[in-house]
């Protein structure tokens, strides 16, 4: 087994684990790494696009699986245990992965409008998200807030930085959805998938044509979208009590941010997901 074959096993674990943990988006991930459009495309028109992008995307989907599955079952104690270290990683490594997404956004140009844009967006989805976060509404477990479920995943694959434990905590879905999916309870795994297929077929084909016809608007949008959801996600209550506390989780955060950066550069050099492997 290679090392790019690794590399992208890696990658696709990172992406499956930033899917299931709170606050974290694994579209974001995806982006950095360079499998978004791939994915979106084959998710758009997976009847002509699957022989082209599907050999290159196996590996990742191998990864991304053994990332949400293997990490289900352990979450509830993880984030009973360590709630604020573990969320702090993540923090450090979207933190870390923002300047690659920034030059991923300007690769076909940047404007000033362009930038104002990612503004906006970030203000108005701290706005949105910090009006879920401080809601009361909870809705009862049952087929149709699962199939909501995977609604919410799957837009948080199609719209990066949109987690979807972001909008399900507030509604006290999130740990029931979770622990089903651990558990492989078909009452929660077939609603939640069959949501997920609905909101790609709906979606991803829109998706994939406004990237093609306004790429810079699209990901510069997507760019106020990851920094809210990253500014909602840090703890910062915690940081409150103590010192210790506060050292913790900045130790946590700049080790996240230093992963990130090492894995940046192990994407450059690597070349995980180079354009002619997908062609």
């Amino acid at each position: 087994m290679d090392l790019r074959f690794l590399g992208k096993v890696l990658q696709g674990a990172l992406i499956g684990l930033g899917a299931v943990l709170p606050g974290i988006s694994g579209g974001v991930l995806s982006v950095v790494f360079g499998v978004y459009r791939p994915i979106m495309e084959l998710l758009s028109d997976p009847v002509h696009k699957w022989r082209i992008r599907l050999p290159g995307l196996f590996p990742y989907m191998i990864g991304s699986a053994a990332g949400f599955l293997g990490v289900a079952n352990l979450l509830s104690y993880v984030l009973e245990t360590y709630p604020e270290p573990s969320v702090c990683v993540f923090v450090g490594l979207i933190v870390g992965m923002l300047p690659s997404l920034w030059r991923e956004a300007g690769e076909q140009g940047r404007n000033v409008g362009n930038v104002i844009l990612s503004c906006v967006t970030l203000v108005a989805m701290i706005s949105l998200l910090f009006w879920l976060q401080n809601s009361q509404n909870t809705v009862e477990p049952g087929l149709l807030s699962f199939l909501f479920c995977g609604f919410a995943f799957a837009l948080s694959v199609i719209a990066p930085g949109m987690s979807f434990s972001t909008i399900l905590m507030p509604l006290g879905l999130y740990t029931p959805f979770v622990e089903g999916i651990g558990h492989v309870r078909p009452e929660v795994l077939l609603p939640g998938v069959a949501g997920c297929v609905v909101t790609f077929i709906c979606l991803a084909k829109l998706v994939n044509r406004l990237f093609e016809r306004h790429y810079a608007v699209m990901f510069h949008g997507i760019l106020g979208i990851v920094g809210a959801a990253t500014v909602m996600t840090v703890p910062w209550g915690s940081f409150a009590t103590s010192a210790d506390a506060a050292s913790r989780n900045l130790f946590c955060m700049a080790a996240g941010i230093v992963t990130a950066i090492l894995l940046d550069f192990m994407n450059e050099k690597v070349a995980c997901f180079p354009e002619n492997e997908t062609e």
